[in-house]
């Protein structure tokens, strides 16, 4: 069902990716607080995830392992998916057969970073999506990318910008979702921020989560040096600030033992207080990277809740499907009206049917279910009608602007049954006046 919450919640630990995506089993001696019980004889349960049950299948596995591709449905509706392995995973290389010299090696990927080819292996599973007309949704949770020299020897800056190049083509919906705990930061933001495709892509966070372009701890050390906290130190603690006023009152210059005692003070109290300063920092710095801010600066769209989400997705997805069809059918009629105009075109229908109530536009559900209504009605089509009626007017008028001779040309070669139905309707036209 779609309603269904989402058993397995991501954790600040390391986890699989695929449990979050998929769900998973779980022995009847393990423990959990949410599983649904499939009843079967070997007492195993099913943790549900985020997509359909069974749904997911997996693209390139032995590949990049670092991210983890594949399709999956959601309520029954197909969609990409593209999600971040948290845990530390091995890279094997093996040796080069030509060069006797060579050994095999390991190498130690982290978890949460973007390597040459998890970031290629990120652009190429989008394009492939994108070729088959998936929606897509991104669980994003990259710290950024690795920039060693050995990363950019290994054109990191490439396929980074391969990723922005497939998003910015993406001609389907896609989502932003930073889930639980995770994180979003630096060159990881820029490269799917929604502004590279307006249209189509949107940025969510759950409540949980993190996001900026420095984490807290890099931002304190730009930001609010050693320097700066030491001051912070002698301007808000009392002892410090009457160890500096004691320590003024002497003759700069001089070397008094009292004076030297009281530095000595005044450098262990400054010692003993600043972690705690320095954390409270971290803090201060942490409260900008919440999604209360991000809503705030306009970089989201909304903050979720993980076990809600699914449902939240479903019909925003459902929404937006039908949404874009019905604003390609109306582009087809009238190319020269643009995407915005037509989607505010779509709204215009929409108030009209709800009777003018436009709080209902912003639900997705409502707006989902009306779309739905109008294709089994076949109430749009007299729209379309009216709309391509309506083009094909300003095409006339546009060629009679732009050929005067046209009409006098038309008016001889119209018949004589013709003619007389254009006097009639003159006729009516003019009794009218």
């Amino acid at each position: 069902p779609i309603d269904r919450q989402i058993d397995f919640v991501p954790t600040s630990t390391p986890y699989d990716p695929r449990y979050m995506i998929q769900g998973r089993y779980l022995a009847s001696n393990q423990p959990s607080t949410n599983y649904i019980d499939i009843g079967i004889s070997t007492g195993a349960s099913f943790q549900s995830g985020f997509f359909d049950r069974d749904s997911f299948v997996e693209i390139m596995k032995g590949w990049a392992k670092t991210v983890v591709c594949g399709r999956a449905r959601i309520g029954g509706i197909p969609m990409g998916v593209i999600a971040v392995e948290t845990r530390t995973v091995e890279l094997e290389q093996p040796a080069d057969p030509a060069n006797f010299d060579s050994d095999a090696r390991s190498i130690q990927q982290a978890g949460q970073v973007w390597f040459p080819d998890s970031a290629f292996k990120t652009a190429q599973a989008i394009n492939d999506f994108k070729r088959e007309n998936l929606p897509l949704m991104i669980f994003a949770n990259w710290r950024g990318f690795s920039g060693g020299m050995k990363d950019m020897y290994d054109q990191i800056m490439k396929f980074g910008a391969y990723i922005v190049d497939a998003l910015r083509e993406y001609e389907q919906p896609v989502f932003n979702y930073i889930p639980p705990f995770g994180e979003l930061r630096g060159g990881a933001w820029v490269v799917i921020d929604p502004t590279i495709n307006l249209r189509y892509m949107e940025m969510y966070a759950d409540r949980t989560s993190r996001g900026g372009v420095l984490e807290p701890e890099g931002t304190v050390e730009i930001k609010y040096r050693a320097k700066d906290l030491t001051r912070t130190i002698r301007r808000l603690d009392p002892v410090s600030r009457e160890l500096v006023a004691e320590i003024n009152l002497y003759i700069t210059g001089s070397t008094n033992s009292a004076k030297e005692e009281l530095e000595r003070q005044l450098a262990e109290r400054e010692k003993s207080l600043f972690p705690v300063y320095q954390q409270a920092a971290v803090m201060f710095c942490d409260l900008h990277d919440t999604p209360g801010r991000m809503l705030e600066k306009g970089v989201i769209r909304e903050i979720l809740d993980w076990r809600t989400s699914r449902q939240f997705f479903y019909w925003r997805l459902k929404r937006r499907l039908g949404e874009n069809n019905v604003v390609k059918k109306i582009l087809s009629l009238e190319p020269s009206m643009g995407y915005q105009s037509a989607s505010k075109c779509v709204e215009q229908w929409f108030n009209e049917d709800k009777r003018n109530d436009t709080t209902q536009w912003s639900k997705d559900k409502v707006v989902a279910e009306w779309l739905e209504q109008c294709q089994q009605t076949l109430s749009l089509d007299d729209r379309m009608k009216a709309l391509r009626k309506q083009s094909a007017r300003h095409d006339i008028h546009r060629l009679f602007e732009t050929y005067p001779d046209l009409l006098c040309e038309i008016l001889t070669d119209v018949t004589d049954d013709q003619r007389t139905q254009l006097n009639q309707i003159l006729n009516t036209k003019t009794g009218k006046k």
